[in-house]
């Protein structure tokens, strides 16, 4: 024992981020290496925290200092939770393995999802291509629920279309089909084969005359309605181009779309899901580890004094 050990400022920070109490610790030679082990985990995982959600705010923050910021300050909240997880373990026993399971949870719910933003940035270049090819087909897929919704109105107003061009056609070939055999009764070719404007060829040229008014009569009437069901089927269309682009304006990378990606990559290849386990593995544990180093390091001459501290508190002011 060393009452006049005087810690330098990295023992000072160590000892802090392990919950150590500086004045008990800098007293209890073996524990003074033990909490600067955990507190340089604590550390580690303090930075992995702050890099982390700092990923996670880049993806739906587009200034980067913003995002840094924001990373430093959930970097901070992380930290504050792991250190009370840190302290609370005390010596075990029965009492506390429901405590300590709780935490333990904890732990792992956060490990968990600090992993995520972790593990998007080591597979960037693959989550940003299956994220593009993801997009795609969710406009493949919004592309055939308008044309869906709109299928009814446009087949309604195409077979409109097809009948007044059906009407139009028969009118046409009547009239042409008269005025032709007019002219063939005039100049011989066809019909009776007579020259001149007998009464047969009279006869055709009234029928000619009313099969082009008849044709005249429905172009007139039908033109404006054609129009109108051109300018409907052209408004449909607009429409839908212009709910498309809306719907292309709202795809995005975001945190969750690129989440998505990687579940796709997961399910799809197998050596990507392979390593994606191990690193899920590999970033839980560095979230845990704190708490692991915590319940493996044994109990020394610290938790002695620390106990004993408490315990002349205690009865310092129960005697009072």
């Amino acid at each position: 024992m060393q009452e006049n050990y005087i810690p330098n400022n990295r023992e000072k920070m160590l000892w802090w981020l392990s919950t150590a109490e500086t004045e008990l610790v800098k007293n209890a030679v073996v524990d003074r290496n033990r909490h600067a082990i955990i507190g340089m985990l604590m550390l580690s995982t303090w930075c992995f925290a702050t890099l982390a959600w700092t990923y996670f705010f880049s993806t739906v923050v587009p200034e980067l200092w913003k995002a840094a910021l924001l990373g430093i300050f959930m970097g901070g909240i992380i930290l504050c939770i792991d250190r009370a997880l840190i302290k609370g373990i005390g010596i075990i026993t029965r009492k506390i393995w429901l405590t300590l399971a709780f935490r333990a949870l904890l732990a792992v719910t956060i490990g968990l999802f600090m992993a995520q933003p972790a593990l998007l940035f080591l597979f960037q270049k693959e989550v940003k291509m299956q994220a593009s090819l993801d997009n795609e087909t969710r406009k493949n897929e919004k592309q055939k629920a308008i044309e869906l919704r709109l299928k009814t109105e446009r087949e309604r107003l195409i077979k409109q279309r097809q009948e007044i061009r059906s009407e139009l056609t028969v009118l046409y070939r009547d009239m042409t089909a008269n005025q032709t055999a007019f002219i063939q009764e005039t100049d011989g070719t066809g019909g009776s084969g007579k020259l001149g404007l007998k009464a047969i060829a009279m006869a055709k040229k009234e029928r000619a005359e009313k099969a082009e008014k008849a044709y005249q009569i429905a172009v007139d009437r039908l033109s404006p309605v054609q129009e109108q069901i051109d300018s409907s089927l052209q408004a449909i269309e607009q429409k839908k181009q212009y709910e498309l682009l809306r719907f292309d304006s709202l795809l995005n990378n975001g945190f969750i779309t690129q989440i998505e990606a990687l579940n796709h990559l997961i399910e799809n290849n197998t050596a990507v899901a392979y390593r994606y386990y191990l690193l899920v593995a590999l970033l839980l544990l560095i979230e845990l580890m704190p708490v692991i180093a915590k319940l493996l390091l044994p109990t020394g001459t610290y938790q002695v004094y620390a106990k004993k501290i408490e315990e002349q508190e205690i009865a310092a002011i129960q005697s009072t």
